[in-house]
């Protein structure tokens, strides 16, 4: 019997040789993670459908951005649950809102932790949406108007950048002039430029108490049928600006990811959502999967199909395998 001459097992053989040849690997420099601020005092109180990640009162999220940096993780990026919503959600610019007090505890206490946070309106308002409200619709340009507001108040309160997600036609642009204008041109942007209207997202809205108060985002966010329409989202937000390009979500979309990667030179950041996390919970604790192998798979997967870095609420678990040199 003739053997064949290339045998790809010679570099499966055993974990050293594993290592040697492996593609993809994951570090603490890919991991952005996650954080909630509520207001109130002395809360830590953790998200029912996401086991392990916790909603933090403005006094209790240093320490919280504290573990974070101690693992390792270079960046967080902020959700903010304020005391009071209106019709247009006017926290998200108050020199006293939510994000504006967590970003300057933090920045005081934490200065060596990148701070990125979440530019959208849908946790401020009365009705969910993503901006404001006209008829039965978010009315794009007079939203933009407010997102020039946000996006400065958060600067000028300690955000080293911007993640402007409510996929309003021109954010990037307005934002980007918004900066630029008021001597913020250091500011990066990180586009969320293909931003799907996704069922993963369940979780996240309990999290953040975002969910609409009527109908639902498919006129703004991308319909999950289209890649061709996210490649022309994406592009538009380089041309206007955009520093980094996120996907979101991720574990559906890495057929996106990977073609957004082919398509710009720009840095291309996933979203690993709640969904995604909250599937993976819930199956591990029933013992279903081994929690950690799909963790991991889950997350090489994400790399592998192009994405510079990763926003997960698996982060630090991450980080902890890789401290304890496991990965």
């Amino acid at each position: 019997m003739e053997f064949p001459k290339l045998r790809p097992r010679r570099l499966r053989a055993n974990e050293n040789i594993r290592r040697l040849v492996r593609e993809t690997k994951l570090s603490l420099d890919d991991l952005i993670y996650p954080i909630f601020v509520r207001y109130g005092e002395k809360i830590v109180e953790e998200v029912p459908s996401m086991p392990g990640v916790f909603r933090y009162s403005v006094d209790k999220v240093v320490d919280a951005v504290k573990e974070v940096r101690d693992l390792g993780i270079p960046a967080i990026i902020l959700f903010g649950i304020p005391e009071h919503k209106d019709e247009v959600g006017s926290d998200t610019w108050s020199e006293h809102g939510i994000i504006q007090r967590a970003l300057r505890e933090i920045k005081k206490h934490v200065p060596d932790i990148y701070l990125i946070t979440d530019v959208c309106f849908c946790e401020y308002t009365t009705h969910g949406h993503c901006g404001v409200i006209r008829g039965n619709t978010v009315d794009n340009d007079l939203t933009l108007e407010n997102l020039k507001k946000q996006a400065i108040s958060h600067v000028e309160s300690g955000a080293d950048m911007l993640a402007p997600s409510g996929m309003m036609d021109g954010m990037v642009q307005a934002i980007r002039s918004a900066l630029d204008e008021s001597g913020y041109y250091h500011i990066p942007i990180m586009a969320y430029s293909a931003k799907f209207a996704s069922a993963f997202y369940g979780p996240f809205r309990e999290a953040a108490e975002s969910a609409p108060a009527f109908g639902d985002r498919r006129s703004y966010q991308m319909d999950p049928a289209n890649a061709r329409e996210a490649i022309k989202e994406v592009l538009l937000d380089v041309k206007e600006g955009a520093d980094i390009i996120m996907v979101k979500p991720a574990l559906a979309y890495l057929d996106i990811i990977a073609k957004v990667k082919e398509a710009i030179l720009l840095p291309v950041c996933a979203y690993n959502v709640s969904g995604e996390y909250a599937m993976i919970k819930a199956a591990g604790r029933l013992g279903w999967i081994d929690e950690q192998k799909v963790m991991l798979e889950t997350l090489l997967s994400i790399k592998r199909a192009g994405a510079d870095m990763v926003i997960t609420y698996f982060a630090k678990d991450v980080a902890r395998l890789i401290n304890k040199g496991l990965l």
